[in-house]
């Protein structure tokens, strides 16, 4: 009997992830399946803790990656930092912020919601107005909003927390890896990751951090934490004094230390100015072809830039477009902005000229599919000089 075997299509991924990924990681992620507590495997994960150490850029010794997607580590980082009755300040200005608060509420944690308007980040103001209440144990924070392309300044945010004695919880799912995420500068208690974006292997692990001031806290709880899958502790166990857990995946493993290699080999600060630089050449272009980004420039996230919809224009149509004559993938937006944005990720080995040009060519071609004209000389010009002008010495 002949099975009918599907096989996965050759698509140009630049949504907001997962992303194209490096030959060299397709490469690693054909390597032996072999057992979770193998002398050889242990060695990886050893590996895998100092570059992620590297990347969070901490001298943590919580640092590992968690089972699971970014979501998993989002899960972890809210279930071991919160208690029953532990106050926390959640700031919510996308679709992400507002997840973590519901994590919060299943920990029965008392959550105070912080919300901003889609597009904006946290405003210090409020933060500092809602701390002055006092008595809060952690702020939840998102550095990189994947449904709205905001960047959270933290100067001012991290000031507040140390002036307030807060401990910080850090979403950096769209930032490690291609944007600055400085862990010990920043005093951040907990971060979490996913490893399909910026960091560049398929998705099914979570980078995570914990300071030692969160894992003391940690030893100190009156509850035991609630997902005994997702405690830290417990899987630190497993990373640092190899006693079984769970069925850790030595493929996905395998494949997120070569992600990490070549992002030590690139060098990390190199790294971070590629996705500065193809990020301003995707939105010159995308500005000369007569279409606005959506959120203020001085807000904007290299890694994931919104674009916003024409009037009149159908969202989905154009996406739909784009995937069945092009093979090219960008995301709609989420929650208050679905239908109004499209996603469009320029991540690790997906931050490229090469694609910010594919990607500009395909959508001018599919918005004059619905009779909306741009001016794709222009963009492409004005992509490829402002990319030529922002390129490293």
């Amino acid at each position: 009997m002949t099975v009918k075997r599907p096989a996965a299509p050759m698509r140009t991924l630049m949504g907001p992830g997962p992303l194209d990924i490096h030959p060299n990681v397709y490469r690693a992620l054909a390597s032996p399946v072999i057992g979770h507590l193998d002398p050889a495997y242990i060695e990886v994960l050893d590996q895998i803790r100092e570059r992620l150490r590297m990347v969070f850029q901490t001298e943590n010794h919580l640092t590992q990656a968690s089972p699971g997607t970014g979501t998993s580590g989002m899960e972890m980082c809210v279930a071991n930092m919160l208690e029953p009755g532990d106050r926390v300040l959640c700031c919510v200005h996308g679709y992400f912020g507002a997840r973590i608060r519901q994590m919060a509420e299943r920990q029965d944690a008392a959550v105070t919601v912080l919300e901003s308007e889609w597009g904006m980040p946290d405003d210090p103001a409020r933060i500092e107005a809602a701390l002055k209440d006092g008595g809060y144990k952690v702020i939840t924070l998102v550095h990189a909003e994947t449904s709205t392309g905001v960047l959270q300044p933290m100067d001012d945010v991290v000031r507040l927390a140390k002036s307030y004695g807060v401990k910080i919880l850090l979403d950096t799912v769209t930032s490690l890896g291609g944007v600055d995420v400085k862990i010990d500068e920043w005093g951040i208690d907990a971060a979490y990751s996913c490893s399909q974006k910026c960091i560049g292997s398929p998705p099914g692990l979570a980078p995570i951090t914990f300071s030692e001031r969160a894992v003391e806290a940690m030893k100190q709880r009156s509850h035991p934490v609630r997902a005994w899958y997702l405690d830290a502790q417990l899987l630190d166990e497993y990373w640092t004094g190899h006693k079984y857990h769970h069925t850790s995946s030595s493929t996905l493993n395998y494949g997120l230390l070569e992600a990490l290699n070549l992002i030590e080999e690139e060098g990390l600060s190199n790294r971070i100015d590629r996705h500065l630089r193809n990020h301003r050449a995707l939105v010159a272009g995308i500005e000369a072809m007569g279409l606005e980004m959506f959120v203020a420039p001085e807000y904007r996230l290299p890694s994931l830039n919104t674009v916003r919809v024409p009037e009149g224009i159908d969202d989905a149509k154009v996406r739909g477009y784009l995937l069945e004559t092009f093979n090219l993938e960008i995301g709609g937006g989420l929650g208050a902005i679905a239908g109004k944005v499209w996603r469009v990720g320029l991540m690790g080995y997906a931050s490229s000229p090469e694609r910010i040009l594919f990607f500009m060519s395909c959508l001018s071609h599919s918005l004059a599919a619905q009779g909306h004209a741009t001016d794709l000389k222009s963009g492409l010009a004005a992509a490829m000089d402002t990319h030529e002008k922002n390129r490293l010495p």
